[in-house]
């Protein structure tokens, strides 16, 4: 099994957003979604990444913590 940063997708009532992508980027991402759904057994939509993706960013950035109590 691959140590994806990503595990499990929450289904949650999403806020829509357009987002550009550069290609190389949406072919990693289409990649990493079928690394994930390969190892979970279950199919995610790529653009369901983006957020989760984000969050995970955000919540491991120490600067923006710190930010955020000041």
């Amino acid at each position: 099994m691959t140590k994806l940063k990503l595990s499990a997708v929450e289904d949650e009532k999403p806020i829509k957003v357009t987002v550009m992508l550069s290609a190389a980027l949406h072919r990693n991402l289409v990649a990493y979604a079928e690394i994930l759904a390969r190892d979970s057994g279950k199919a995610i939509e790529p653009e369901k990444l983006i957020a989760l993706m984000l969050e995970r960013f955000i919540a491991s950035d120490r600067a923006f913590k710190k930010a955020r109590r000041l």
